[in-house]
């Protein structure tokens, strides 16, 4: 079932403008940032009584919404597209390290594992501190988002130029 198959894709500045647009008014009317992180934490909180869980900015749980949309657009997509189904392809880097199905799922594992590190080293991820305190220009996300992109160009770098050469 192809609900949206037929629809040319929409040009790259619309999301923009939506993201903004969703950043100014959670900003000027909510007095509010928007991070996944933060909604990952209101996730967990249903599910943990660990002190961390059981802060004051995780009891209003407005984030909710947010999270539900994320899921609901992945669900939407997967069904305009014909369905989904896991796969255990991951390009150049099946062609340059030949890793079987455990070490791809360890190899996966490893990099969330640094992804959650990360993302808690830097007090936010990558969408908290490069959309919303980017545009606050707060130094600490300047500081973070200067960090991820250097360390994204790096790898990127030896990825392509190192192993895949």
């Amino acid at each position: 079932m192809l609900l949206l198959h037929q629809l040319s894709p929409m040009h790259w500045a619309y999301a923009g403008l939506a993201i903004a647009a969703i950043t100014l008014v959670l900003q000027f009317v909510a007095n509010r940032g928007l991070g996944l992180s933060s909604g990952l934490e209101d996730v967990c909180s249903l599910a943990s009584s660990a002190p961390y869980f059981k802060r004051p900015e995780l009891k209003d749980r407005w984030r909710f919404p947010f999270l539900f949309g994320l899921f609901a657009g992945g669900i939407l997509s997967a069904a305009s597209a014909g369905g989904w189904q896991p796969i255990w392809d991951a390009g150049m880097l099946d062609h340059a390290l030949a890793l079987s199905k455990p070490a791809k799922l360890a190899w996966f594992f490893a990099g969330g594992i640094f992804i959650g590190f990360g993302t808690r080293m830097a007090g936010g991820c990558t969408s908290g501190h490069g959309i919303y305190g980017m545009a606050r220009l707060q130094p600490a996300s300047i500081k973070a988002t200067i960090a991820f992109m250097a360390v994204g160009t790096v790898t990127s770098n030896l990825l392509y130029r190192v192993i895949f050469a």
